[in-house]
This record gives structure tokens, C-alpha cells and sequence, in this order.
């Protein structure tokens, strides 16, 4: 392995690289196995075993530099404002955590969400952290970037329903929630410090609650972003 191949390499943790390159870093045997079983087209693979410890040192992100690592190429589709007619969506509205979009991806995976769309604003889902996070989701799950409030409305003219999380919303165990069976249901998860921004608010038609336990005696001011995912989606899969 060549300096300048070292240096590529560890170049594309830097978003600005994986922009110009359209490629992007995969570590870990499990996650490279994934990559190469997935519809995403992979460039090369470099193996511990092939290129030695101290090249695989060099260019790996991680603290202990795992036996396999891949060079991927990001999807064409990554961009996209097409929502299908009907199906359960998460819209991330300015999440900026890497672990938090990496988590939300493996709860989609789970729960098995039609696809995930995302705010210019959210963080670079190829981002390594993000990878690493996915635990294998990234290349599972249908992930787009697009305008969150014109999603909404194309929900909304599809006849589907937009919901959001609020501190002021519907307890969300106590009303009937639409998992997509005939037209859109998108979830709208909010920026981890600001929550839903006013411009995809508007759209919001049912404003939910994840009440606390005792219900008046809440202990923390909120929940993280990914946990309040988890909990939300659950209780739509509950219902289905």
C-alpha cells in the first residue's frame, strides 16, 4: 500500500472528500461482509491480513484497527424527494449527532420503516461514526436527503399524516396512530437541542406525547433523540 493510497484513504473522513470522491469508509468484518451482500457497490477491500498491521493502523478510524476495511460508493438515489404512496417513514429534522443518526437508523432497520429521509442540516450519514452506529442498518435501509416541509406536504396531499413529538402533544397511548397501511404516515424527529423546526411544525397534523412515569413527577427535561425514536415507533408497530 502506497503513502498516497494511505493518505486517500484517511482523507475520506472528511465530508468534503467523500463529496468529491463519492466514496465512503467501512471498518469492521461484519460491516464489510454487509457492504459486499448489499445492493451498494463497493470499490475495494483491504484486509489486515493482506496489507499488514501497521498499513491497516494507519488508515483505520477506530482505536484498534479491525481485520477488514472497505472503500464504498454512496448511492445515486441519496438524494430524493419521491414519497411512496403509502408506508411508516421516519423525517429527521436537523439531527447533528453521528450516534444518534446512526441508532435511528438500526430502530428503522428493526422496526421496519419504508424508508428514512433527512434535512440538508442532518449530519453526513457517512459520516464513520454514523457507519460504525449502524451496526450494518446503512445498508439496509432506504435513506434520503430532501426538504422535510415539502415531504410533509406531500403526505399531506396523499391524504397521509404527518406526526411530531411535543412536550405540549396528545399522550401518545391514548389515540389511534396510522402505521401507512393506505397512504403516507410520516414521523418527524426534531434537532436533539431545538426539537421540530417551526417550517415542518406547521405541517404537523397530530402532535404527540411520550408521557413519563409518574406522570407528574418527570425527571429529566426530555429524551434523547434516538430513544424518543425507539419509544415512538414502537408504539406505532404495537398498533399495526
Amino acid at each position: 500500500m502506497t503513502t498516497n493510497e494511505i493518505k486517500y484513504i484517511k482523507s475520506l473522513s472528511q465530508k468534503k472528500f467523500r463529496d468529491q470522491s463519492g466514496l465512503f469508509v467501512v471498518e469492521g468484518e461484519k460491516l464489510v461482509a454487509e457492504a459486499l451482500a448489499s445492493r451498494f457497490k463497493v470499490e475495494k477491500v483491504y484486509r489486515k491480513a493482506d496489507v499488514g498491521e501497521a498499513a491497516m493502523a494507519r488508515i483505520s478510524a477506530l482505536s484498534s484497527p479491525s481485520p477488514a476495511l472497505a472503500l464504498v460508493h454512496r448511492p445515486v438515489d441519496l438524494e430524493s424527494s419521491a414519497l411512496p404512496a403509502r408506508g411508516l417513514f421516519l423525517a429527521l429534522d436537523g439531527i447533528r449527532d453521528p450516534g444518534n443518526l446512526g441508532t435511528i437508523l438500526r430502530i428503522a432497520d428493526w422496526f421496519g420503516l419504508d424508508a428514512v429521509y433527512a434535512s440538508p442540516d442532518t449530519v453526513d450519514v457517512f459520516n464513520p461514526k454514523v457507519v460504525q452506529a449502524t451496526m450494518g442498518a446503512i445498508f439496509r435501509v432506504r435513506f434520503h436527503y430532501t426538504d422535510i416541509p415539502a415531504l410533509c406536504r406531500q403526505a399531506l396531499t396523499a391524504g397521509g399524516k404527518v406526526y411530531g413529538t411535543f412536550l405540549d402533544g396528545d399522550n401518545m397511548y391514548g389515540i389511534p396512530l396510522d402505521n401507512g397501511a393506505s397512504s403516507p404516515a410520516v414521523i418527524v424527529i426534531g434537532n436533539e437541542a431545538n426539537g421540530i423546526s417551526a417550517p415542518t411544525a406547521a405541517h404537523v397534523t397530530d402532535r404527540l406525547y411520550i408521557p413519563p412515569f409518574p406522570p407528574d413527577d418527570p425527571g429529566s427535561e426530555s429524551l434523547n433523540a434516538a430513544v424518543a425514536t425507539a419509544i415512538t415507533v414502537a408504539e406505532f408497530r404495537r398498533q399495526a
